[in-house]
């Protein structure tokens, strides 16, 4: 298959779902391009490239249901970035993408209190630009303190194409999570979804607006009080297995913005040694941009997260205080 010759993203013309009717159009805009940042939309917004109905409206202008929205996404911009020797492990590199196991605890991408110490600061040691200046192609984030596998583009035409595949939701991500309390055998989590109306910082499916949200599991091994589940995303929301297993009662181990303390002192000591929400990324499946051939990686348990379900005996008793 041969490369586009130009890589610039296609605009994005649709309606306005009645879901997001009343919000602020730098609000939309992330929801309806993938990958968009609000400050990248307001950039968008201020440069002309979003419309309504033809007009190029205010950034905090109010959205109707039904109304014709075009976006005009601008190229991955050139950066400047300092490579910084940071240890990740590379699961594979070609010209086109590299895969990593991104550790817990390593932030992705740098921002406000983030210069330096993030994935793209390792990125760019491993030569993840490909010699090309283009940004590293952040297609898809993992949480801070979330480990497993991330994919990166190398270059705008193989980010445009991994991030139509993010869209289109045909990218299989599969994590593991422990969990406190009693799950089903299996099943399936399906919302809306929707920012907390009091609390910006955190999202909630206790909503009458939204987004759809669709997470599935099943559970891989159960401890009293506990269980390891296999969890699928059926969509990609920000922090949506967190909240989903959270709201429908199984809080994950560690998780301090949605979880609970563990009533139980052995689960209470692994959340605390963990330090962070039990949640790993572990397989991530894929068809490659250039050649279309279907790819698969896993990225093993790590050592963290295995310890704390070593430390959870099959007598603890489960329950949140």
């Amino acid at each position: 298959m041969t490369p586009p010759s130009d890589p610039t993203p296609k605009p994005i013309d649709c309606a306005v779902p009645p879901a997001l009717a009343g919000e602020r159009l730098d609000r939309v805009l992330p929801e309806l391009v993938p990958g968009l940042t609000r400050s990248q939309a307001r950039r968008l917004i201020d440069l002309g490239r979003a419309t309504l109905d033809g007009t190029t409206p205010k950034a905090g202008a109010s959205v109707r249901a039904g109304q014709r929205l075009r976006v005009e996404p601008l190229p991955p911009e050139t950066f400047s970035v300092e490579a910084e020797d940071i240890p990740v492990r590379v699961l594979h590199r070609d010209d086109d993408l590299i895969v990593v196991d991104k550790p817990a605890d390593l932030v992705v991408h740098p921002a406000a209190g983030h210069a330096r110490g993030t994935l793209v600061n390792a990125l760019a040691a491993l030569g993840a630009g490909g010699g090309d200046p283009a940004r590293p192609g952040i297609v898809h984030r993992l949480d801070k303190g979330t480990s497993g596998v991330m994919v990166v583009a190398r270059n705008v035409t193989a980010h445009a194409r991994l991030a139509e595949q993010f869209a289109e939701r045909t990218v299989e991500k599969t994590y593991l999570a422990i969990v406190v309390g009693e799950p089903p055998e299996e099943g399936r989590i399906e919302t809306l979804f929707a920012r907390h109306p009091v609390d910006r910082k955190r999202f909630t499916s206790r909503t009458t607006r939204g987004r759809t949200a669709l997470t599935g599991f099943r559970v891989r091994e159960r401890r009293p009080g506990c269980a390891m589940l296999e969890v699928r995303l059926g969509t990609g929301r920000t922090h949506q297995i967190r909240v989903h297993l959270s709201e429908s009662g199984w809080p994950i181990l560690g998780d301090a913005v949605y979880g609970r303390t563990p009533r139980d002192p052995e689960l209470r000591r692994a959340a605390e040694a963990l330090g962070r929400p039990a949640l790993h990324a572990w397989r991530l499946a894929f068809a490659h941009p250039r050649t279309g051939e279907r790819m698969a990686f896993d990225a093993d348990v790590p050592a963290d997260f295995e310890r704390a379900w070593g430390a959870i005996s099959a007598g603890a008793v489960g329950g949140t205080s």
